[in-house]
């Protein structure tokens, strides 16, 4: 039999900068493995079946990525009340906390996608969806829902593997669901019958694709699932723990409380998002294409300081739960010394190769080629700036402080970035939209930085204390890392 695992407080000891390296780069490698399948997936797409069914799975997708964003704060949540309760010795707790979330998540999920396949069709039909694209797009929608359940679960039990200081083997699994889905994806798109001939699985289309999806997920999730119990991890839920598998309402509180701000960050950003592309649609087609060459690119230089930040968070979160809060100091700075290393040095190396990038997304005789090197000039070397503000959001946050960061957020881009750019559009043209970013990342930078210096985010708690400490139970149930 294996034997069990046992709490990894690697985290809370030895040197900073190489745990926190450690634990960054499988976050890191996730995310661009995720990135990267769903490029491969929109390459089947489009030059399989065509602009329609590009236009069907980019709609649906915008679907996906706000139901995961819908979840995401509730997760995160759930990863800080975990690396606490580690960071502070109370498996009780966090085991309580697992079973809380996994109720949640798997209630929501089912609901979710009960809702999502009642009205599918109506919901494409509410976004505009081009009619040629419409049925492919409901097709491609009703399988995605299908699997919403096992990417929620999935999400939620990488997430609190993050927390408990384990980020390899959710990044070894998600490397397993992206082989999977890559290579079944034109299985199942095309059928076995058009590619070798023998007819084991029909051609499916755009649907195909995202049953190629469901099935990597599925099997994913099956199968960490498995090595969890097989390895007898910590967290596990055994047989005598199944009391578990209920709602503790204070910690079902705090995951609503304190994720639906972690959560609404994300529709902040994804709102200026919408609001950027609309400025930047009105001058013209080729400052578009422009654009959204350079925004391709960003997503990548941007992943290094959102793996930091996010791994900084989970590490914060066990030395507040230890209370080491000259560990957490140490954590901030060393992360965003991690971020000037990384966001930096991918900043300079697009700098020096700046065409050659573009290149992968506009052709050579493209009248947005130059635009789009323009654009990256001036925007790049501000990304380096927000990455700070993101490893200070992730450290602040790990707390249990998580409304001052959405503030800041929300001051960065519709206080300052978005209303430069409209305002000064009239006059400046279409650089005012590219300032917008530098002023934007400026203001949040200051705005996090005065924050964690003089703000009270060292006494804010995931969960309120304990009514009464007459009893060991009341003293471990509840985490106290101010």
């Amino acid at each position: 039999m294996a034997s069990m695992q046992k709490p990894n407080h690697a985290l809370t000891q030895g040197a900073i900068g190489k745990t926190l390296f450690v634990f960054t780069l499988p976050i890191l490698a996730g995310n661009v493995l995720q990135s990267l399948n769903g490029s491969v997936n929109a390459i089947w797409i489009g030059h399989g079946l065509g602009e329609a069914a590009l236009a069907a799975g980019s709609n649906v997708n915008t679907i996906l990525f706000f139901l995961i964003g819908a979840v995401f704060g509730v997760g995160m949540a759930a990863t800080i009340l975990v690396g606490q309760s580690i960071g502070a010795n109370n498996i009780a707790q966090a085991k309580r906390v697992v079973g809380t979330s996994l109720v949640f998540f798997t209630a929501m999920s089912v609901a979710i996608a009960a809702l999502g396949l009642l009205f599918a069709e109506p919901l494409m039909a509410k976004m505009r969806t081009p009619a040629e694209a419409l049925p492919l797009a409901v097709a491609y929608l009703r399988v995605i829902l299908l699997g919403v359940p096992f990417i929620y679960l999935q999400a939620f039990i990488s997430m609190t593997l993050r927390g408990a200081g384990d980020a390899r083997t959710p990044f070894l699994f998600l490397a397993v669901n992206v082989m999977l889905d890559i290579v079944l994806n034109p299985l199942f798109i095309f059928g076995t019958k058009r590619l070798v001939g023998i007819a084991l699985i029909p051609e499916m289309g755009i649907a195909g694709s995202a049953t190629a999806s469901l099935i990597a997920t599925a099997t994913t999730l099956i199968a960490l699932i498995a090595y969890l119990y097989h390895s007898r991890h910590f967290l596990r839920i055994t047989r005598e723990e199944l009391h578990h598998l209920k709602i503790d309402p204070a910690i079902l509180k705090s995951l609503v409380v304190k994720g639906l701000p972690m959560g609404l960050q994300m529709i902040v950003m994804s709102a200026s998002m919408v609001a950027m592309i609309s400025l930047v649609n009105s001058f013209g087609e080729h400052t578009t294409a422009a654009y959204g060459a350079c925004f391709q690119i960003w997503n990548y230089v941007q992943m290094p300081s959102m793996a930091v930040g996010m791994a900084a968070s989970s590490m914060a979160a066990q030395n507040v739960g230890a209370k080491l809060w000259d560990r957490v100091d140490r954590i901030a700075l060393t992360g965003i010394g991690f971020n000037f290393l990384l966001t930096g040095g991918l900043a300079l190396i697009l700098y020096l190769f700046n065409r050659g990038a573009l290149n992968l997304f506009l052709p050579s005789d493209s009248g947005a080629l130059d635009i789009a090197q323009h654009i990256n000039h001036i925007v790049v070397w501000s990304f380096v700036l927000f990455g700070i503000s993101f490893v200070l959001s992730g450290v602040v946050r790990s707390t249990g402080a998580v409304i001052p960061p959405l503030i800041i957020l929300f001051l960065a881009l519709w206080v300052m970035r978005i209303p430069f750019a409209y305002l000064l559009s009239p006059s400046w043209g279409a650089d005012a939209i590219w300032w917008s970013f530098p002023l934007g990342s400026a203001a949040s930078v200051t705005l996090s930085t005065l924050y964690y210096r003089y703000g009270g985010w060292r006494k804010a708690r995931m969960l309120a204390p304990a009514p009464s400490a007459g009893s060991a139970d009341s003293r471990t149930s509840n985490a106290d890392p101010a």
